[in-house]
């Protein structure tokens, strides 16, 4: 494909989950399918010129390239691509939905994705973390497929309780961070637990798990698909055979022996050594609801 020469966005991948989910694995997977294009530091470092990522994410099809860059180009959110052709996409203070897209920003993402897509890889394959966006996206890109990776709301909320204010900016407290206000139910909430951020970082998965499940109500049951990261981690062939057949990408066994060699530790359960059986608690009463959607095991015993 020419650098002039473009093609139609048909079914972008995006991939939607609450930050410390295990995205970032799961991701860094899926790229390596010879279809999918992403974002890579190009596209963070200059994105009025797709034509570079596209290079660069491209070359990775060729085993002695692939072998010496894998390393340096690699698929990540890469806001900086989206200050550009989306604005506020990166840092809303609440869900975006069909109504925040705007003709200009209609275009500019079809255009700037078209001019990414290579001939082979031709299927777009994004990650979000925080607020989904899928009714934003779904507007946009009314064929888009989309894939929730929930994890374990105490382990996530264990995960952000252990970065910096830069990484978690809840150390902040919810009037700074970049998520809106809380509900009166979940300030009623914090303040119960005596303002604990073990609770508002629990309260931020909560936050964002219902916002996914209240954006996918609008999008086709056949376009959505959720994946929890402990199975991921469990079973990583059979899980990414699943995402391959629901994305509608072609069988790879390069990519399978990709999937198969690689290792995937699952540290969901390190919450119950890095929290005290009190925060531990704390947030299983919070969750307790949500976790059982999701299947999680909410007893005093789970996971050890």
């Amino acid at each position: 494909m020419s650098d002039g020469q473009r093609t139609q966005v048909v079914k972008p991948i995006f991939i939607v989950g609450t930050g410390r989910c295990g995205s970032t694995a799961f991701h860094q997977v899926l790229g390596v399918h010879p279809q999918t294009m992403w974002l890579s530091g190009f596209a963070e470092e200059f994105p009025t010129h797709p034509e570079w990522n596209r290079t660069a994410v491209a070359a990775m099809n060729n085993p002695v390239l692939g072998r010496i860059f894998r390393k340096r180009i690699k698929p990540g959110e890469n806001y900086g691509f989206w200050y550009t052709h989306a604005y506020g996409f990166a840092e809303p203070g609440r869900d975006l939905v069909a109504d925040d897209v705007t003709p200009r920003v209609r275009r500019q993402l079809h255009s700037v994705f078209q001019r990414m897509l290579a001939r082979r890889r031709n299927r777009i394959l994004i990650k979000l973390t925080g607020w989904s966006r899928i009714g934003f996206l779904n507007e946009i890109f009314p064929d888009a497929k989309f894939i929730h990776i929930v994890r374990d709301g105490r382990a996530v909320a264990s995960s952000y309780l252990h970065i910096n204010e830069w990484q978690w900016r809840g150390w902040y407290g919810p009037y700074s961070w970049r998520y809106g206000p809380l509900s009166g139910e979940d300030q009623a909430a914090w303040e119960a637990s005596g303002k604990s951020f073990a609770a508002l970082a629990g309260l931020q998965w909560r936050i964002h798990t219902r916002a996914i499940d209240t954006a996918r109500a609008n999008v086709d049951p056949d376009r959505f698909l959720q994946v929890r990261y402990e199975d991921f981690c469990d079973q990583p062939l059979e899980s990414c055979r699943r995402v391959v057949e629901f994305a509608e990408l072609e069988r790879s066994p390069k990519f399978e022996r990709h999937v198969s060699g690689t290792r995937i530790t699952d540290m969901s359960n390190r919450y119950r050594k890095d929290l005290s059986p009190a925060q531990q608690g704390l947030l299983t009463r919070l969750l307790r609801d949500d976790l059982l959607k999701y299947g999680y095991d909410v007893s005093e015993d789970a996971g050890r």
